[in-house]
C-alpha cells in the first residue's frame, strides 16, 4: 500500500522551508523603529508613538483611530502568469491598499500579505515579495506578516492570488470624511499611471480575445509593448498626500481625497462628498494616457462605459479650498506628479 504523504498531496516542506528563508531579507528592509522586534513569535508589533527612524523625530498621536484597508490585484495577475513577470504585482497590491488609507488623512502604518498558489517556488515567491517590499519601503510602510497558502487543488498549475492588508492611523481631529467641503472647493486630478489595477476583465476581454493581440506585441500608439503596458504597476501617492496634509492641513485645506478605482471619477468621488453637493468635471481638462483611447477603439467601448470601469487618467482626486489649489498643483510637482484642475464642488 502506498504511503501517503504531504508532499505527495501537492505539499512540499522542504521547498516551503526554502521560500521562507529567502523572504526575511526583503521583509527586515521595511521596518522602522516603531517596528518591535518578536522573533520566533506568532505575529507583528507596531508601536504607534515611537521614532520616525534612528536619531530622527519621534512621533506622537494624542488621539489616534486606526484605519483598515484591503484589498487585491485581480485579474491583472492573469497576464503576470501570462508572461512570467511578478516583480511588481507586489507594487500594485500594496498601493490599492495604502492608496485608500490616505483618503481619510491616514499614514499607513504596516501591512500584510496573503499569497495563494498551487505549488511552492521560491523564485516565484521572491519575486512576488520583492515588489511588495519595494513599495512598503517607498511608503514607508512596514511589511510586519504574511501567509503563504499552498492550495493544491485550489488553482491551475502557474497561477496564483494576493490579497493585502494595511493599517494606518491618523489622529481624530485631522480625519478627513468630507465634511469640511464646501461649495465652489476646487477638483485637482493627479495622473495615474495607466490601467493601475481596474477593469482588467474587460482589457483582457478586448485586448486578447477580440483583437487577439499578444503579450509581446509593440503598439505603435503605446510605443511599448502590450504587456509592457498592461503591468505598469499602480501608482502610490502616499508620500505626496502626507506632505500636503502637513502643509495645507487635513480639512482646513485638503479637505476631501479619493482613489480614482473601478467606478471611475463619478462613483469614487460622489463616496467623500457631503449631502447637498455634487461634483461638476470640466471635460478634457486634463492629459488623458494613450492607453485609453487605444483600449476604447480596440473594443468599441462606449463613453459611458469607459468613465465607470477606468480611472481615465486620473489616480486620485483632491478636494481642495480655491485659494490653495495653485500651490497645491506646484507640491505635486515637486514629487514629479502632474495634476490638474478637472472641476469643482457645486450645490446639486
Amino acid at each position: 500500500m502506498e504511503k501517503a504523504t504531504y508532499k505527495s498531496s501537492g505539499v512540499d516542506l522542504d521547498v516551503y522551508a526554502e521560500s521562507m528563508a529567502r523572504l526575511p531579507k526583503l521583509v527586515t528592509k521595511t521596518f522602522s523603529p516603531r517596528v518591535m522586534r518578536l522573533d520566533g513569535g506568532f505575529a507583528g508589533l507596531f508601536q504607534l508613538n515611537g521614532l520616525l527612524k534612528e536619531g530622527g523625530p519621534k512621533r506622537q498621536y494624542d488621539d489616534p483611530v486606526l484605519v483598515s484597508c484591503t484589498d487585491g490585484v485581480g485579474t491583472k495577475l492573469k497576464i503576470a502568469c501570462q508572461v512570467g513577470r511578478h516583480n511588481t504585482v507586489g507594487i500594485d497590491l500594496v498601493a490599492m491598499s495604502v492608496n485608500d488609507a490616505i483618503c481619510c488623512g491616514a499614514e499607513p502604518l504596516f501591512f500584510l500579505d496573503y499569497v495563494a498558489c498551487p505549488k511552492d517556488d521560491p523564485d516565484l515567491l521572491e519575486e512576488i515579495v520583492t515588489g511588495i517590499s519595494n513599495a512598503c519601503v517607498e511608503v514607508g510602510c512596514a511589511l510586519i506578516g504574511g501567509e503563504t497558502a499552498i492550495l493544491s487543488d485550489m488553482y491551475n498549475p502557474g497561477e496564483y492570488d494576493l490579497a493585502g492588508f494595511c493599517v494606518g492611523v491618523a489622529e481624530r481631529s485631522k480625519i478627513i470624511d468630507g465634511k469640511a467641503i464646501q461649495d465652489n472647493d476646487v477638483l485637482i486630478g493627479v495622473a495615474s499611471n495607466g490601467c493601475h489595477s481596474n477593469g482588467y476583465s474587460l482589457v483582457r476581454r478586448v485586448v486578447f480575445d477580440i483583437a487577439k493581440l499578444s503579450p509581446d506585441q509593440f503598439v505603435p500608439e503605446l510605443g511599448k509593448t502590450v504587456a509592457e503596458e498592461l503591468l505598469a504597476p499602480t501608482r502610490l501617492y502616499v508620500r505626496p498626500a502626507l506632505a500636503l496634509f502637513e502643509e495645507f492641513g487635513a480639512n482646513d485645506g485638503i479637505r476631501g481625497v479619493a482613489h480614482i478605482t473601478g467606478g471611475g471619477l463619478v462613483e469614487n468621488l460622489s463616496r467623500v462628498l457631503p449631502d447637498g453637493l455634487k461634483c461638476q468635471i470640466t471635460p478634457n481638462s486634463w492629459d488623458v494616457p494613450p492607453v485609453f483611447p487605444w483600449l476604447q477603439k480596440l473594443g468599441a467601448i462606449d463613453d459611458d462605459e469607459m468613465a465607470r470601469v477606468f480611472n481615465m487618467g486620473l489616480g486620485l482626486v483632491l478636494v481642495v479650498k480655491p485659494e490653495i489649489a495653485d500651490d497645491v498643483m506646484k507640491s505635486l510637482a515637486k514629487f514629479d506628479l502632474k495634476s490638474w484642475k478637472v472641476g469643482k464642488i457645486a450645490k446639486a
